[in-house]
């Protein structure tokens, strides 16, 4: 029976510098136990021998970028569901998209983008509201959802449209009924909500990808600057205050706080709303 190698503390902060590098993810020492456990295994899977080897492997291997996604995909997790935090998404319905409607009214195009959507339950959930908001109008419009994540495992499962029963379970009953086909326990998205939908793989650090898409008059990043050092924040939010319209909203996570790295955005103050829009915008919705 072979033993599960163990991580030294050097190992560790070699590990943590490659994952903050490339992903922006900070683990501190106390996270070290969790890094070890996930990884423990994969080093059994690759016949090596202790960390020094693995991180051989993931820096200087002809494999490194297919290990590094491995890696990530091993040592996060992609907790999400549809309809998750239904009073924020209330706010988004009921205040925020109404407002952009309107003001989109001659152009009738809008853009929304789902940073950090995992496996893409929350482009979905915002394509669904969108549908159900503009009916028999949505013809006349033309909606741009896009989905990002840097987990290609994720953005794989974003891409069928297929989800267990588990991620259904924040989904009220009549979304199920109208948007959703079960069969043998297996979810899949109405055919309309897909095509309103595109996935892309992007990494949050890569400012120039996030330019390339243009601006924005919904960007949603929720519950991923939870695992961001303040540097790395900033240098989010920034982008996202590059990416935005004047009048666009940004929503994050109900535990993320931005308060101290950010120069862009001002909160709106609709409760439970967790929203903010550049400073300087003229919109009735902060009053």
């Amino acid at each position: 029976m072979s033993t599960i190698p163990s991580m030294t503390e050097s190992q560790f902060n070699a590990l943590a510098k490659i994952i903050y590098d490339r992903a922006g993810i900070h683990f501190p020492e106390t996270k070290k136990y969790i890094v070890e456990s996930r990884l423990s295994h994969r080093l059994t899977e690759l016949e090596l021998q202790d960390f020094d080897q693995y991180i051989a492997f993931l820096t200087m291997g002809p494999y490194q970028s297919d290990e590094f996604q491995e890696m990530f995909n091993r040592i996060t997790i992609n907790e999400t569901s549809f309809f998750r935090n239904e009073p924020q998404l209330g706010v988004f319905e009921k205040q925020i998209l109404p407002e952009l409607l309107e003001a989109r009214s001659r152009t009738k195009r809008l853009r929304l983008w789902s940073a950090a959507c995992s496996t893409g339950e929350e482009p979905f959930t915002l394509a669904i509201i969108v549908h159900r908001t503009l009916g028999v109008r949505l013809k006349d419009w033309s909606i741009e959802i896009l989905g990002t994540d840097i987990s290609e495992r994720a953005l794989n499962i974003a891409n069928t449209g297929e989800y267990s029963s588990y991620a259904m379970r924040t989904t009220p009953e009549l979304v199920k009924s109208r948007y959703f086909k079960e069969q043998n326990g297996i979810w899949s998205v109405d055919p309309e909500i897909r095509s309103m939908v595109n996935f892309e793989l992007h990494n949050l650090k890569d400012r120039l990808a996030a330019k390339r898409h243009g601006t924005w008059d919904v960007i949603f990043c929720r519950n991923v600057m939870i695992y961001f050092d303040d540097e790395m924040k900033k240098r989010v939010v920034g982008m996202f205050g590059d990416q935005i319209a004047s009048d666009g909203t940004l929503f994050i996570g109900h535990s993320e706080n931005i308060r101290n790295v950010n120069d862009r955005f001002e909160p709106l103050s609709h409760v439970q709303g967790f929203c903010y829009r550049p400073i300087g915008a003229a919109s009735s919705a902060a009053a």
